[in-house]
């Protein structure tokens, strides 16, 4: 084997020994994640919100238009690299799952956690902060483990041959 060749596989590796998984990889695999999670989530609170739902159908609601819209994010962009609906939409469960049910713990954790934000309104400060604040929370925790799988060929890595 041409050992320049092989040399390029591994330009992403960081210094902690996870080739392939730079923190730059990770941060840019949990914002593609964490954009389809807070659309989905904020279009689920809204609707639930609107329609006054209790919290636990509007949580479900929520929790599941995040899976879909994070789903949705990689399966479009793999489609439009060629993949075939079935392949696209196994790359996608693969990349996508650890890290949106991870998201979606952390930031419904702690808006169950918050005092008042599972009855704050849509046009009440809390329901924001406390959304917001959980997806930044999400992200922090999100990150790391992305990086870990991403190391090791896992989660968004099975992604990077199709961008």
């Amino acid at each position: 084997m041409d050992h320049t060749a092989h040399a390029g596989h591994h330009d992403h590796a960081d210094h902690d020994g996870n080739a392939g998984a730079s923190w730059g990889t990770a941060v840019k695999a949990t914002l593609h994640c964490l954009t389809g999670c807070a659309i989905g989530e904020i279009l689920g609170m809204v609707v639930g919100t609107a329609l006054m739902w209790g919290n636990l159908p509007t949580m479900i609601l929520a929790i599941a238009l995040a899976f879909l819209f994070g789903y949705s994010f990689t399966l479009f962009a793999v489609r439009r690299a060629g993949l075939d609906v079935k392949t696209a939409l196994k790359v996608a469960l693969a990349a996508d799952t650890v890290s949106i049910a991870l998201m979606e713990i952390v930031d419904n954790g702690i808006v169950a956690v918050t005092p008042g934000a599972m009855d704050a309104n849509l046009s009440d400060g809390l329901f924001w902060y406390t959304l917001l604040g959980g997806f930044a929370i999400a992200f922090l925790i999100t990150t790391p483990v992305n990086k870990w799988m991403i190391g090791r060929g896992k989660g968004h890595a099975v992604v990077h041959g199709y961008h």
